[in-house]
């Protein structure tokens, strides 16, 4: 199942019931899933790779682990979702330090609804196209897993613009040889183009052709 095909979802975690509840019914009006927990140790158990579009409502200061301290440990597991940190006006250093550690925004309590609901469909948004990159990734890496050694190497001169004359001569083959192996590629990894498998490489590995 695609990314797009799983409906998103909003991770809340915050000691104040009132505003979880608040939170819930906000997000809810406008049709998105929401699951409450009460602190890090709640949520940490859950925290898995993303397979749908999702983020994270995070209080920044929290009995036992804080936000800050929860976003550590998630990007030590490299759980990378979108972290919009919830904060009191007194923790906006705290705030701006989450962001330096790649949390993708803050907002100050108390928070506007649509400012609100706005950084949130934001988030998704980046999750999503997070998601579809990923996704394009490892379909690009799965094609050229099919590839020889041999093919991978003039897989990589064709990529790079080179003509068959000069990839035998690179490869010490003939340019009869060059041609086959210039032909399993395609036939491979579904292209047709030296240009094609320039943006299927570099969608594997954006060094590749460096």
């Amino acid at each position: 199942m695609s990314p797009q095909s799983e409906p998103p979802i909003v991770y809340v975690v915050d000691d104040d019931p009132a505003l979880c509840r608040s939170l819930r019914f906000l997000l809810e009006s406008v049709g998105l899933t929401v699951q409450l927990f009460a602190s890090a140790t709640e949520f940490l158990p859950v925290a898995r790779v993303m397979t749908r579009p999702c983020c994270l409502l995070l209080d920044i200061r929290m009995p036992g682990m804080s936000g800050l301290e929860m976003q550590q440990v998630l990007l030590e597991r490299g759980f990378a979702i979108p972290i919009l940190f919830m904060t009191g006006h007194a923790d906006v250093s705290m705030a701006v330090q989450a962001l330096k550690s790649g949390a993708f925004d803050f907002i100050e309590k108390p928070f506007n609804d649509q400012k609100m609901m706005d950084a949130v469909a934001a988030a998704l948004r980046k999750c999503a196209d997070t998601l579809e990159e990923t996704q394009f990734r490892n379909a690009a890496q799965l094609a050229l897993t099919h590839l020889s050694p041999r093919e991978r190497e003039v897989a990589q001169l064709v990529a790079q613009g080179r003509p068959n004359k000069l990839i035998a001569s690179a490869l010490n083959i003939s340019e009869k040889t060059v041609h086959i192996h210039r032909q399993h590629v395609m036939e491979k990894a579904g292209i047709s183009s030296a240009a094609e498998l320039a943006r299927l490489m570099l969608r594997a590995n954006p060094d590749a052709l460096g």
